[in-house]
């Protein structure tokens, strides 16, 4: 884990605004849910891919701010104090082209769909 030559933890947290954000969602969805989120749960709530959230998973632990199994869903535990995570930030709806979906139409005239999003949109 990341400690100053002391032994105490850093004040300031070792990690990008992006960790934070993944870090913020391990720990809301933990308390939510009473266990820790799959890979998969990361991919819908961030509305990346498969390869984006492992990679993402794979630094955090490298970085030593989470542990987990290999292989085993929900076994993510975090190695850092709650109080020095970010508020986990709302994700905006992503609005992906879907041909001959039933959406609303933009003025060019393209079908329209909103993905990624959350809960209602």
């Amino acid at each position: 884990m990341n400690q100053l030559g002391d032994g105490r933890p850093p004040d300031r947290p070792r990690f990008t605004e992006k960790q934070g954000q993944y870090l913020a969602f391990i720990r809301i969805y933990g308390l939510l849910n009473d266990r820790a989120p799959a890979e998969r749960d990361m991919q819908r709530f961030f509305g990346v891919t498969a390869p984006s959230v492992h990679q993402m998973v794979l630094a955090l632990e490298r970085a030593g701010l989470i542990r987990r199994q290999p292989s085993l869903a929900h076994s993510i535990e975090l190695l850092v104090k709650p109080d020095i995570l970010p508020r986990l930030q709302p994700i905006e709806p992503v609005i992906a082209v879907i041909s001959g979906a039933p959406t609303a139409n933009d003025r060019t005239g393209n079908d329209y769909q909103r993905v990624g999003c959350r809960s209602q949109c």
